[in-house]
């Protein structure tokens, strides 16, 4: 028995500010979605440069800002559909364990932040920020309720984010990393629908309308083109992409690509998870450790080739 929003929670009708619910509602853990913004200061070989590195700390500053006060705009619009979410319930604007004002004053706030912050890396920065801004609403207000379309939507936040970082270290990306990371944000984003899917059941449409639209077995389908697609353009990256070593060296990390590609899918499919990226990769031990020896692989790969004499 599905009982009513306003029967969910024995909270109170009112609640005070408290601190620990506010940075709950901002979401922390979301900001390993902004580690995209420093893949371009990595693949650039600029790691070792100081001002590169001030930049694109800045700029992770002002993504984390900015994204978590799309996180409370989006929480402030589905507060009712949160409220029949088995997780989501449990978020502090949903649970009313943070009033509505203070979530209002902590996006203006976090929104000011970001772009005094952003103002520091020049105009174009700004851009950037201004076109993840209109992404992220858009996504909240439109975006999510239409099928397939709502894919791609939270594929563009990750794509922007990596635009950014880009554009904070005043380096060009290659298309190729352009294309996978379209790809691999496509696949958590099939990954996240699938897990909504198959453990909303009969409240999946209540909670997203765009979810009638989707079916397991569809899911599954689309997880296995964006999969082969993904493996398909990393692996021309390795050799074809700018800055890449001359020796080929970098088709080393492909099979750590694979682990991690063949881990999630199986977190996803097999075991039915996959509705939090981020909760998938903090704490499931495999996928982390993959995804830390690509990171520190393909460093030490780029690096080493760039100080050979």
């Amino acid at each position: 028995m599905v009982r009513a929003p306003e029967q969910d929670l024995a909270a109170p009708a009112t609640a005070s500010l408290s601190p620990a619910a506010l940075l709950v509602e901002l979401r922390p853990k979301q900001w390993l979605k902004n580690g995209a913004l420093l893949l371009p200061l990595l693949y650039s070989l600029r790691l070792t440069e100081p001002e590169a590195l001030a930049r694109a700390a800045l700029a992770f500053l002002s993504f984390c800002c900015l994204s978590s006060a799309g996180y409370v705009f989006n929480d402030l619009r589905d507060l009712e559909a949160d409220r029949l979410h088995p997780v989501k319930q449990a978020r502090p604007l949903a649970a009313r364990a943070l009033p509505v004002s203070a979530g209002v004053g902590a996006m203006v706030l976090l929104g000011l932040l970001a772009a005094l912050i952003g103002a520091q890396l020049g105009r174009t920065f700004l851009a950037t920020c201004a076109l993840y801004l209109a992404i992220s609403v858009s996504y909240s207000l439109w975006w999510k309720h239409i099928v397939l379309i709502d894919l791609f939507g939270i594929s563009a936040g990750f794509v922007v984010r990596v635009v950014a970082g880009a554009v904070a270290v005043n380096v060009g990306v290659s298309p190729w990393l352009y294309a996978c990371a379209i790809l691999g944000s496509l696949l958590i984003a099939l990954g996240k629908r699938r897990s909504e899917v198959l453990n909303l059941r009969n409240l999946a449409t209540a909670h997203r309308p765009a979810l009638e639209g989707y079916t397991v077995e569809f899911l599954d389908q689309l997880m296995m083109m964006v999969s082969a697609a993904s493996i398909m353009a990393y692996s021309l990256y390795t050799f074809l992409g700018e800055f890449q070593p001359k020796n080929n060296l970098m088709m080393i990390t492909i099979p750590v690509v694979l682990y991690g590609m063949f881990r999630y899918l199986y977190l996803t499919k097999v075991r039915g998870l996959g509705g939090s990226p981020e909760e998938l990769l903090l704490g499931d031990r495999a996928l982390a450790s993959a995804v830390a020896v690509f990171v520190l692989l393909s460093g030490a790969i780029l690096y080493w080739s760039l100080l050979r004499p």
